[in-house]
């Protein structure tokens, strides 16, 4: 028995059953590192280290064990917290090295188990989660400087190598009996869930031949071979790879552009009131009409002017509002996509001063230089793009007293539709205000800007750089085409009544790749077609009974009993 085909053990009915109802129990995003039952942190001058030492049986669900550091969403969510520490508490940080604590086994990938015993939508939501999770990475390589190593110590499967191919490079031990290998085909009858066939081509740029050999092969590839295929980038006999590793920290470091600052910026618990159908947050309301299957989140803006530098922006640390503003909203996404999965339709709302939000577009652009700034910068780019690949409808509604203005314009444009209130009433009166966040500050996956996906990459000349500043009534907006509708006062409340009602009633699976398909227009990046298959072909397997039926690979896994395929291509 290979380690990926012993890295869980065999699990009870009874185990199943738990596990299966527990889908159902509320997700916590929310960790710190004294809570860390998988991870540990480690600094050092210019390197942190993160290494996987799962515990076994600290499972986010009960029904199995995280044999070999296999992991589930518990894991991830401490990664993610892992990282954002690293970001913001760790500023002189320039590399950062992922390893193991176990020896001979780095990371045997998903449990299972867990994807055996768990909902469809549980498993979609939990590859999702992943996969930001490692985009966040080369994101924060990309802009903000920070590298990333992958040490692997011992075998290296499924996830546990996906994790690896989204560092910068990846070092791999040569003791001759450690692999890499994604037999996520062969063994289970599904596909790698984070990103591992795209990046094998499109970022290691493998031998589309080999690529193939590789990945229906469960055996895995020992470290010459995979130097050799690409798949890995440095190898090291055990007695040098300590050294090995920290030579090559060093050499990415070096390459590093990170812009540092001198005070850690700690992260608080975002905090956060749960009521029955609600979210209550400092800067985030959110409503669940279950009924309706409908979630109403009013975003509340900048309640000050920016302070006068950023080492003012820095002193106030996590309550800084753009960084205060982005914890709770990215929180509140979270939460909604994993505990409120029949809530197909999200509104946006807003409420405050265009002025205080246009004061911070403002700040943010002209020192976005700025270590701390920068990496505020990047908590955007990434929360709004966790809305980008949301499987949810979302409507933007421009009311009296909103401020969709600086960043919060940016909801105009990743929303599927837009209403703007058109009254004649001053205390009723709306206007959209764009800054420098709608031209280029927050990027989407796909490397273009909202307002380019907007307007399929077709901006009429009317909409430039020339407007930023400019509070824009519904006429405007209407003559610019930023909006989908600007009825007036008497006709607003039922046309978005009309809309909201219709768009609950359609078929949430063909909305979803709908909208997946509308929202990324132009051409496509390796996020944007990581995440396309998955929402495509992962999705779909997931509900195939080669996979997850009685006599499926999923299903099977483990038990000594070969799956039945149906073996028609469909």
């Amino acid at each position: 028995m290979n380690a990926v085909t012993a890295s869980v053990d065999a699990v009870s009915q009874a185990g199943a059953s738990s596990a299966s109802a527990a889908d159902t129990d509320q997700v916590d995003f929310g960790t710190e590192p004294s809570r860390y039952r998988h991870w540990q942190l480690s600094v050092a001058g210019e390197i942190a280290t993160l290494t996987l030492d799962i515990d076994e049986d600290a499972g986010i669900r009960p029904g199995y064990k995280l044999k070999l550091n296999s992991y589930d969403l518990g894991v991830d969510i401490e990664l993610n917290d892992a990282l954002n520490r690293i970001r913001y508490e760790h500023p002189g940080v320039k590399s950062v090295v992922l390893t193991s604590a176990k020896p001979r086994m780095f990371c045997s990938g998903a449990n299972i188990y867990m994807l055996g015993l768990s909902s469809h939508a549980w498993k979609v939501n939990f590859c999702k989660f992943t996969n930001e999770t490692r985009n966040g990475i080369e994101d924060s390589s990309r802009y903000s400087g920070l590298k990333f190593l992958a040490a692997v110590n011992g075998t290296c499967a499924g996830g546990g190598y996906e994790m690896a191919l989204a560092c910068d490079e990846i070092l791999m031990v040569d003791d001759r009996s450690s692999t890499v290998s994604l037999p996520e085909v062969p063994l289970l009858g599904v596909l790698p869930g984070t990103g591992g066939l795209t990046r094998l081509v499109d970022k290691r740029r493998m031998r589309r031949d080999l690529a193939d050999v590789f990945c229906t092969t469960a055996e895995g590839v020992k470290a010459d071979r995979a130097k050799a295929w690409r798949l890995v980038d440095h190898t090291a006999k055990p007695a040098a790879f300590d050294a090995a590793i920290a030579s090559h920290a060093a050499r990415l470091a070096a390459t590093s552009d990170r812009g540092v600052w001198q005070q850690p910026v700690a992260l608080p618990p975002v905090a956060v009131t749960v009521g029955a159908d609600s979210l209550e947050y400092e800067f985030v309301a959110v409503r669940i009409d279950r009924q309706m299957r409908t979630v109403e989140i009013t975003l509340r803006g900048a309640p000050d002017a920016p302070p006068a530098d950023p080492d003012a922006a820095v002193a106030q640390g996590a309550a800084f509002w753009p960084l205060a503003c982005a914890r709770q909203f990215e929180d509140a996404v979270l939460r909604l996509r994993s505990n409120e999965v029949e809530a197909g339709l999200w509104t946006f709302k807003t409420i405050g001063s265009s002025a205080n939000m246009m004061a911070f577009d403002t700040f943010m652009h002209r020192h976005a230089g700025h270590g701390f700034i920068r990496e505020v910068n990047g908590s955007w780019r990434r929360l709004l793009s966790r809305l980008d690949v949301s499987s949810r409808s979302m409507f933007t509604l421009i009311e009296a007293e909103s401020c969709f203005a600086g960043v919060y314009a940016e909801l105009v444009f990743a929303a599927d539709r837009s209403y703007m209130l058109a009254s004649p009433e001053p205390d009723e009166a709306t206007s959209i205000t764009l800054g420098q966040a709608s031209f280029g500050m927050y990027p989407m996956a796909s490397e273009q800007t909202r307002l380019d996906a907007h307007f399929s990459g077709a901006a009429p000349a009317v909409v430039s750089e020339e407007i930023i500043g400019l509070a824009l009534d519904a006429a405007a907006c209407e003559a610019r085409e930023l909006v989908t509708s600007a009825p007036d006062d008497l006709d607003y409340a039922d046309e978005v009544r009309m809309a909201i009602e219709e768009r609950v009633a359609l078929s949430p699976d063909a909305l979803t790749g709908m909208e997946a398909s509308l929202r990324f227009s132009g051409p496509e990046s390796m996020a944007t077609r990581i995440f396309g298959r998955l929402s495509a072909w992962q999705n779909w397997i997931f509900n195939r009974p080669n996979a997850v039926g009685q006599s499926g690979a999923l299903k099977l896994y483990g038990s000594g009993s070969r799956p039945d395929f149906d073996f028609k291509r469909v």
